[in-house]
C-alpha cells in the first residue's frame, strides 16, 4: 500500500551559477568584497610603507583574499561546483577565516595610520593610509557577512 505522504523533497537550497551569482545572497557580497579588497591594497601601495611588517601583512592579506575571493567567484559564474554541498562548506570555512585574518589587517593599518598622522611627511599619504583603514573595515564586514549568512542559509 502506498503511503499518504509524498518522498520528501529536498530542503537544500541550489548554489548559484552563472549571472545569478551576482543577485544572490551571501554570493553577492563576493564582489564588493573583490572591489574593496581591491582598493585596501591599491591604497597601501600608494602610501611611503613607513611600517614594513605592519602593511607588509595588510598588503599579503588583502592581494590573497581578493585573488581567491576572485577565483571562487569565477568558479560559480561558470558553475564549476556542480551543486555539492562540500562548496557551501569551503565557503564558509574560507570567509570566516578571511574575516579573521582581515580584521587582524585591518587593526594593523588603522595602527599604521596613526603613526603616519604624526610621521613629517605629506598629509597625502595620512590620507591613502586612512582611506585604506576605512576600505579594510569595510572588506572585513563584507566577510563576517558572507560567513554568517552562509552559516544562517
Amino acid at each position: 500500500m502506498a503511503s499518504a505522504c509524498p518522498p520528501a523533497a529536498s530542503a537544500q537550497s541550489a548554489l548559484p551559477s552563472g549571472t545569478a551569482v551576482l543577485k544572490t545572497i551571501p554570493y553577492a557580497f563576493i564582489l564588493p568584497e573583490i572591489l574593496c579588497g581591491t582598493w585596501v591594497w591599491i591604497l597601501v601601495a600608494a602610501t611611503s610603507v613607513s611600517l614594513p611588517l605592519l602593511q607588509g601583512w595588510v598588503m599579503y592579506v588583502s592581494l590573497t583574499s581578493c585573488l581567491i575571493s576572485l577565483l571562487l567567484l569565477l568558479s560559480y559564474l561558470f558553475g564549476f561546483h556542480k551543486n555539492s554541498e562540500n562548496w557551501k562548506v569551503l565557503d564558509s570555512l574560507y570567509h570566516g577565516a578571511t574575516a579573521i585574518l582581515y580584521m587582524s589587517a585591518a587593526v594593523l593599518q588603522a595602527n599604521a595610520t596613526i603613526h603616519s598622522e604624526s610621521s613629517p611627511d605629506s598629509p597625502l599619504y595620512y590620507q591613502l593610509n586612512t582611506a585604506a583603514s576605512f576600505f579594510a573595515f569595510i572588506t572585513t564586514f563584507l566577510y563576517i557577512l558572507h560567513a554568517f549568512s552562509i552559516y544562517y542559509q
